[in-house]
């Protein structure tokens, strides 16, 4: 049974890893939204953090996820492939149905003629649920913390 301390600890570099990665793809993906277009810039940067403590919200809570349905908290080591496979679904799954009723249900925000679209729904944000969360793996991998919890 894994020690407590050592599940909190596994959790919070996790949410350290999705603040800092999600943060980088938040700005970087910004200019595809209307919001960029806002001279307000405070009310922008408000977004951007709004955004990212979704975005380490919504890692967490998918990691938990994946210990349940693969009953492993430290599934990163032992079973990467598998359960990160279902990790980066379950992310995508939610950003589909997130930015469909963020975009075209309420209206909580748009996109920029220069988004490109698959089935309605901007690329960036797929592609930030495939690709931050592969990278949040190959690092978490990497993290003594990690790696001593697979032994």
């Amino acid at each position: 049974m894994q020690r407590p301390v050592a599940v909190l600890w596994r959790l919070f570099l996790w949410a350290v890893l999705a603040a800092i990665l999600h943060l980088v793809w938040e700005i970087a993906q910004l200019p595809l939204y209307t919001l960029w277009d806002d001279p307000d810039r405070a009310r922008v940067a408000a977004y951007v953090l709004h955004c990212v403590l979704g975005d380490v919200l919504i890692a967490v809570s998918i990691y938990l996820l994946t210990a349940i349905v693969f009953r492993d908290l430290v599934w990163p080591m032992r079973r990467p492939w598998t359960a990160g496979s279902f990790m980066i679904a379950a992310g995508l799954g939610f950003t589909i149905f997130s930015e469909w009723v963020n975009v075209y249900v309420t209206g909580a925000w748009a996109y920029q003629p220069a988004m490109p679209l698959v089935a309605g729904i901007g690329l960036t944000p797929l592609l930030q649920w495939v690709v931050v969360p592969t990278l949040m793996l190959f690092i978490a991998r990497r993290l003594p913390a990690f790696r001593a919890a697979a032994r």
